[in-house]
């Protein structure tokens, strides 16, 4: 199983990273798995640790694939980095062990503190729909632009019947990355 997370990462430099996640739980551990090369990935194998943040604001998961800022950071109190101000609760982690793969390597998290700060209310239709144009933006460089777009149609339907303002706002983030990067792919004027 899969669940949708949102990782914090610090640089060698101390520069913080954001990013959405989808991580493994097994034997207490997190395991992510982040594709070659990438921030998450580099931040990790240098700092040693990460946080691990649980939101049900999908703004963060959408600005952070879209280069927009939706979120606050504060200070962790075990390891050395940030979570997310605004959420339902964070884990602390720290890297055990890494199984190299030459796409997707696996990093072996281990827990070393867990904060929970909300109550969680449960997801609506809407923030399912940009959560999995999240994942689908993440992917526009694999993935057949025919594949994304019937998705995007399809998810249209959820956001159209059932989103608020918070969904709306995260949609159109996602909607004019997906727009931009195959009018680039055309080779279009981008205003």
């Amino acid at each position: 199983m899969i669940f949708e997370t949102i990782i914090t990462s610090m640089s060698s430099q101390g520069d913080m990273h954001v990013a959405p996640f989808g991580i493994q739980r097994c034997d207490g551990m997190v395991i992510i798995s982040p594709y070659k090369p990438s921030l998450t990935l580099s931040n990790i194998l240098a700092s040693q640790q990460a946080v691990l943040s649980l939101s049900d604001d999908v703004r963060v998961f959408a600005a952070a694939l879209t280069n927009r800022q939706a979120w606050t950071l504060l200070p962790t109190e075990k390891v050395v980095g940030f979570r997310l101000a605004n959420c339902l609760a964070h884990e602390e982690l720290t890297l055990l062990k890494v199984e190299d793969d030459a796409l997707r390597p696996q990093l072996f998290m281990q827990v070393q503190h867990r904060e929970q700060h909300q109550a969680f209310a449960g997801f609506n239709r809407a923030q399912a729909a940009v959560i999995e144009l999240a994942v689908l933006v993440s992917r526009l460089n694999r993935l057949p632009k025919e594949k994304v777009q019937a998705e995007r149609q399809y998810l249209q339907i959820a956001i159209d019947k059932t989103a608020g303002e918070r969904e709306l706002q995260a949609w159109g983030w996602l909607i004019d990355k997906i727009e931009t990067h195959y009018a680039l792919m055309a080779g279009e004027n981008i205003a």
